[in-house]
């Protein structure tokens, strides 16, 4: 009986002891000591990028303590899907009350960029940071924000304080690195890698990480290369196939590329994994304007996505597939495809915010569908519709994706010079944007202009869902086979 009393007695206090391992960082908050083991050694493995295996480690970690509320955040970060990742942010949220101040601050961060309140996400980041100042995974996660709000030189600034705070801690070196590419700083991002890989040497992601670098240099080969060491080190790092099949596509290997992803199929081991396969061979056939096949492709993800009732998986799939139709000039069905994606939205089981996003995105593609039909007046009035449904939200990429939208039309209107304006206060990331900058200049008769932005769009050479739609016109407008 004593014996199981201390035992109870300590498992009460644990959550206790973890908040005063280390009161520098944020606590892990947990009942079992076996869950916060299997939690960290799963946090190791997402700072290397290997979503499938952490995530295997915090499914056991919520199994042996349901209450774990970081865990269940981390759990939904790694799962692969729409659906497990909204089920697991809802049940991180349901059990934060179980976690302590920081811990709170960080799920709901989360909580809010997921539901397209980025003000509130940076708001919390912010609190969090001046709580932990020295906890490197605090300023790094506000790097990372700041990132994906293409605010570069922020996104350096925190990354840069995570590794002055933790030479050894590797996850800002990744993102570190991107942030210098964003930039166009190609040789500081090599160095930033190269030392990424010097502290992994055993590590597939600084070899990956190193390879869409170079595929961003244009040095195909080379990137293929550092994509093997990574499979080398790990051949179910699965990441790697897809920067092969895109340096393959780049290439004009298309055949190539879509034998890669069939070993990358093959070896998949969630839906997740298997998605990502049909979803870059979709794009590889994008990169040849065959948008019969690459839907397909899309039909054959779909699939996946229904036989686990993942609904908003679906929805997506849907969605792209009506982005297909429209580039292969069939608007009417593209409509189709589009509505059928926002009532499958709006009937299921969705948080109102995630439904709201769904429905602005759909006034976005209602108005391409509008503009290709040569409707000028209805794309008009939905890209004013668009503009004050995001002005009222203020989401980052929604504002950049609204001016887009509006430099769209102004384009097909020939007017050059608003197409200008609203174009270049869209995303600066975005090969679309970059290939009706040059139809723009192109307009404005400036041919060394228009050259410029068709050379960089036709030569972004990232991995984006969007290139595959511009590349082939960039390449024809530069005068390229």
């Amino acid at each position: 009986m004593r014996a199981r009393f201390l035992l109870s007695t300590l498992l009460l206090l644990l959550p206790v002891l973890a908040r005063a391992a280390d009161p520098a960082t944020i606590p892990i908050t947990t009942s079992s000591p076996e869950a916060r083991s299997l939690y960290l050694e799963g946090r190791d493995l997402v700072e290397r990028l290997k979503g499938t295996e952490a995530h295997l480690r915090t499914d056991k970690a919520v199994k042996l303590d349901p209450q774990f509320a970081l865990a269940w955040l981390q759990w939904a970060q790694t799962s692969g899907t729409a659906k497990d990742f909204f089920d697991g942010l809802t049940k991180a949220v349901a059990n934060a009350g179980h976690a302590s101040k920081g811990e709170q601050l960080f799920i709901r961060a989360a909580d809010a960029g997921a539901h397209a309140r980025p003000a509130e996400q940076e708001q919390l980041l912010g609190e969090l940071v001046k709580m932990y100042p020295s906890d490197p995974r605090a300023l790094a996660q506000l790097g990372i924000v700041l990132f994906a709000r293409q605010d570069y030189a922020g996104a350096i600034r925190e990354l840069s304080r995570a590794i002055e705070i933790d030479p050894k801690f590797t996850l800002p070196y990744n993102q570190l690195g991107y942030a210098y590419r964003a930039q166009g700083k190609n040789a500081e991002a090599e160095k930033t890698f190269q030392k990424y890989a010097e502290l992994l040497p055993d590590d597939p992601n600084p070899h990956d990480s190193y390879a869409e670098l170079l595929m961003r240099m244009g040095r195909f080969q080379e990137s293929i290369t550092e994509y093997r060491k990574a499979l080398q080190i790990d051949p179910l790092f699965l990441s790697a196939y897809v920067g092969i099949a895109n340096d393959q596509m780049l290439m004009g290997k298309g055949d190539e590329a879509r034998s890669t992803l069939k070993q990358m199929l093959a070896k998949a081991r969630t839906d997740g994994e298997k998605r990502q396969a049909w979803f870059w061979t979709a794009e590889s056939y994008m990169h040849e304007e065959r948008w019969t096949d690459a839907i397909r492709c899309l039909q054959e993800e779909k699939k996946i996505a229904d036989a686990s009732g993942d609904v908003l998986s679906a929805s997506q799939d849907l969605n792209f597939m009506g982005n297909l139709l429209l580039a292969a000039g069939k608007p009417a069905e593209a409509a189709q495809k589009f509505d059928e994606s926002i009532r499958m939205v709006d009937g299921s089981k969705a948080s109102e915010a995630t439904k709201a996003t769904a429905q602005r995105a759909h006034i976005f593609d209602m108005a391409r569908v509008a503009l290709k039909k040569g409707d000028l007046a209805t794309a008009r009035a939905d890209a004013a519709k668009y503009a004050t449904a995001v002005e009222a939200k203020g989401v980052p990429f929604e504002v950049r994706q609204s001016h887009e939208l509006a430099g769209m039309i102004a384009v097909q209107a020939k007017q050059w010079d608003v197409a200008l304006a609203e174009l270049g206060k869209a995303g600066d990331q975005n090969p679309r944007v970059m290939y009706f900058t040059g139809l723009a200049w192109q307009g404005k008769g400036d041919a060394a202009k228009a050259s410029e932005a068709f050379r960089a769009a036709a030569d972004f050479n990232q991995l984006s869902g969007v290139y595959g739609f511009i590349q082939p016109e960039a390449r024809r407008q530069l005068g390229r086979s």
